[in-house]
């Protein structure tokens, strides 16, 4: 599987976790078979304030690539700037957070709230590929809001419209949070729907479950959190 230039012979992917994602546990993952790893969300606005802070979240080490950073907001402009921004620390490719269930975020228009606005997020994506030089890919829910069961479908046509090389599908809403089964359905209509790699993402624990995820949905490869 590719992502823009970048191949991936098994493509198993380490997901982005608050807290949790940092460059040791990156590491390790990568030692344990992890194929792709991603930072922890950085936000934009922090970049564009010259946070100090964001710099330590952000770097990428040899021994984790290739290695993404991903990046929420809700400007597309500030995305762009934040993300010529981190090109300092060479990451293979930027992620755009797009499915973040934190009620801070949701609050403030930004991580799972982008999906309200699949022509948002179209422009965000588009400003973020327009503003580097490497792969650009997005990772959304089944949805934000319980009344459009869709939104993924919708988010992901967006993100390829806008230039998006791949997309990561949770098949949970945000309304779950963490909690019941993920739907494998909607990542396998989102696989139907984009010529764009998808990644399925949710309930994948050990390599029996893996394989149903990859069967199932047809998706391309997967990626673990949890």
């Amino acid at each position: 599987m590719k992502i823009g230039n970048l191949e991936f012979r098994h493509g198993l992917f380490l997901a982005p976790m608050a807290g949790i994602t940092d460059h040791p546990f990156r590491a390790v993952c990568v030692k344990c078979g992890a194929e792709g790893v991603t930072s922890e969300l950085i936000s934009a606005k922090a970049i564009a304030y010259s946070d100090k802070k964001t710099d330590i979240l952000a770097k990428v080490y040899p021994d984790e690539r290739p290695a993404a950073i991903q990046l929420f907001g809700s400007d597309p402009q500030i995305m762009a700037f934040a993300a010529k921004s981190m090109m300092r620390f060479n990451p293979e490719y930027i992620d755009i957070n797009m499915g973040c269930p934190v009620p801070k975020l949701v609050r403030n228009g930004e991580g799972s709230a982008l999906m309200r606005s699949p022509e948002l997020c179209e422009r965000i994506v588009y400003a973020v590929a327009s503003a580097v030089d490497v792969p650009v890919t997005a990772k959304f829910r089944k949805t934000c809001d319980d009344e459009n069961p869709f939104a993924a479908i919708e988010v992901a046509k967006a993100c390829e419209r806008g230039g998006a090389s791949a997309v990561f599908v949770h098949g949970r809403t945000r309304t779950q949070m963490y909690s019941g089964l993920a739907d494998r359905q909607i990542i396998k209509a989102v696989k139907e729907t984009v010529s764009i790699p998808v990644i399925g993402n949710g309930d994948v624990t050990d390599g029996e479950s893996a394989d149903k995820m990859l069967s199932y949905t047809l998706c391309d490869n997967i990626m673990v959190g949890r």
